[in-house]
């Protein structure tokens, strides 16, 4: 074999993947992956801190990512428009994780500690997001609530993406989530009414 393997990433990845379907997270230990991947611990742990790593290597990334995206959105774009166009400019840093993101979904899942850990990436990517908002001008409340609805749009687009074939790529899933979150809120906002200032 050698010594430098181009693939050796790819093939850690896959093997603990596997193995996380077929034993559980729990039970699946470093030395079973790099087994089944046939290479080295020492291999393994020039991509991966750990083997949960396998399932979130490359996220620490991403909060910087988004933030630079919505920084660099066309600067006439009202901050939820800003927004959108940024979720829709990073879905090329996600193709590598299309082949395997059903798979980690379901073992994210199945583990407590795997959900946690989902979580608190998402928090440190909507921080980032809330921060670019309020630096194109949005007020601190409306900066948090942009952000949440943005990490809501993105993990149902992302999910579509990746479960069904058809759809064309990551910009097309984010408009057709983002034209149905609209669809649904219409009927709302008819409901919404100002309250009237209080006559002295």
């Amino acid at each position: 074999m050698p010594r430098w393997d181009p693939k050796a990433q790819e093939r850690l990845r896959a093997a603990a993947l596997e193995l996380f379907v077929e034993q559980g997270y729990e039970n699946t230990t470093v030395t079973q992956i790099t087994e089944r991947a046939g290479l080295t611990r020492r291999t393994f742990s020039r991509y991966f801190t750990d083997k949960r790593d396998v399932l979130f290597a490359g996220s620490e990334q991403l909060p910087d990512a988004v933030s630079a995206a919505v920084l660099r959105a066309d600067a006439t774009l009202p901050p939820f428009q800003a927004l959108l166009a940024a979720l829709a400019d990073i879905g090329g840093l996600f193709a590598d994780l299309v082949p395997h993101a059903a798979q980690r979904r379901a073992i994210i899942a199945s583990s407590p500690e795997l959900q946690e850990r989902e979580r608190t990436k998402l928090a440190a990517v909507a921080e980032a997001l809330a921060a670019a908002l309020r630096e194109r001008g949005a007020t601190t409340s409306e900066a948090k609530l942009l952000a949440q609805v943005g990490i809501a749009v993105f993990q149902t687009a992302f999910e579509r993406w990746t479960d069904q074939p058809e759809h064309a790529d990551f910009t097309a899933c984010v408009h057709e989530t983002v034209a149905e979150l609209a669809s649904s809120l219409a009927p709302t906002a008819a409901l919404v009414t100002t309250p009237e200032p209080e006559s002295s």
